[in-house]
């Protein structure tokens, strides 16, 4: 069955299509590009602060020991410090004089060791919550950078989109953004508007199933980019003549509703073709 009865596709679109349809695949890999970024950095954020906290338990671990350690000494001198006094008071005058300068000595150095011990732990948390805040802060500038970039990247897309609003298939029915090598079809993919089945179509007798409808390759003429196939779907088969590559071939499917499934060749080689079949995401039976 010919396609004779389906509006001819509206000329002078071709190269500003393929210009047009070029920037929103480069556009939609570095969004997201950027989107990977961001998750990185988040990535990055959640180790930094996991390792910030590591460090304070150990620092607190460190001074808990360093404390006890420091309170058995002091509680030593403390020890010694009453034993003095005690015998002080039972001592000669000179012998007293003697005991209480040695007590007043411990206690000098009692005083001397708490001061150095809270030092030294104001000291260490100070250096981790420095280390802490440069790191966060390193951290913060890339997330800002990402975010920055990713906003961008997102005005320009929305701008291409506005500008690809008028690609047609050969139906005359607007159709999706259109990929025209691997590269571009793995973003389609990411993107997730519609199905995406890829193939690589030889010329047999046999028609070829791809996703949940058959392909025949009819012919292929390399040298001109042109093919014919034949569409095997709802157990009718309808005849595509004459296709160029990258051209949105459209046709309808009882399950796809009111949205056509389509067909783009990116490669037209000899006895064989490439490129993908796109089909809507919901599909319902249309009435």
């Amino acid at each position: 069955m010919g396609d004779t009865a389906y509006p001819a596709p509206p000329s002078g679109s071709g190269m500003k299509t393929a210009i047009l349809v070029g920037a929103i695949v480069a556009l939609l890999g570095a969004n997201v590009y950027m989107y990977l970024q961001l998750d990185r950095v988040k990535t990055d954020m959640a180790k930094l602060r996991e390792s910030v906290l590591t460090e304070i338990t150990n620092l607190r671990e460190t001074s808990s020991v360093t404390n006890q350690t420091a309170k058995r000494h002091l509680d030593s001198l403390k020890d010694e410090l009453a034993t003095t006094r005690r015998q002080a008071n039972s001592m000669a005058t000179q012998a007293k004089t003697e005991a209480l300068k040695h007590a007043e000595q411990l206690a000098a150095q009692i005083e001397a060791e708490q001061k150095k011990q809270q030092e030294q732990v104001a000291s260490q948390l100070s250096q981790v919550k420095q280390s802490a805040d440069t790191q966060i802060a390193a951290v913060n500038t890339d997330v800002t950078g990402v975010k920055s970039q990713l906003g961008m990247t997102q005005a320009e897309l929305q701008k291409t989109v506005a500008d690809l609003k008028k690609v047609t298939g050969d139906l005359g029915v607007q159709s999706g953004y259109v990929a025209t090598n691997g590269k571009e079809i793995a973003a389609l993919k990411r993107l997730g508007e519609r199905n995406i089945v890829e193939f690589n179509l030889a010329k047999s007798k046999a028609p070829q199933r791809v996703g949940d409808i058959s392909l025949t390759l009819k012919k292929s003429d390399a040298k001109h980019n042109r093919y014919t196939i034949e569409v095997l779907a709802d157990d009718k088969v309808t005849e595509k003549k004459d296709r160029t590559i990258n051209e949105p071939v459209q046709f309808y499917v009882a399950k796809g509703g009111r949205l056509p499934y389509e067909i783009v060749v990116n490669q037209v080689g000899k006895d064989k073709i490439v490129g993908y079949l796109s089909t809507p995401k919901d599909q319902v039976a249309r009435n």
